[in-house]
């Protein structure tokens, strides 16, 4: 999968709104967050996740900017092999029949799926 250890809830939530945003500041992540954390702990959080690999920080005069360092296609990518992997048996045919059975697809969206089908057939 990848070579950055796990992420714990609070990281993942922190890892949702870097992606979201792009770019941000301790601040900007504490105000997001849930729970009403303070700012130490924040940037603490932010700390241990640069050393994990998972977000790099610039220096823009006072603050520190954070980014992720895996684009979010890749990132999604791990985040949707996982999910098959660990609800679905490994079998992604299992994730787009929950898809199926449980989203109400109009029939625009019926027919772009099949067209991805068709497209990664070839």
């Amino acid at each position: 999968m990848s070579d950055t250890p796990p992420l714990s809830r609070r990281e993942r939530e922190i890892l949702d709104i870097v992606y979201r945003l792009g770019r941000v500041t301790a601040a900007e992540v504490r105000e997001q967050l849930s729970g009403s954390p303070s700012d130490s702990s924040v940037r603490t959080i932010l700390r241990l996740m640069e050393e994990k690999g998972h977000l790099t920080h610039e220096v823009d005069g006072p603050r520190y900017v954070y980014v992720a360092t895996t684009p979010p296609e890749v990132a999604s990518r791990r985040a949707v092999r996982h999910l098959v992997q660990t609800f679905f048996g490994g079998d992604p045919r299992r994730l787009v029949s929950a898809l199926l059975d449980d989203e109400q697809l109009d029939e625009s969206e019926l027919e772009e799926l099949a067209r991805l089908v068709d497209t990664h057939r070839s």
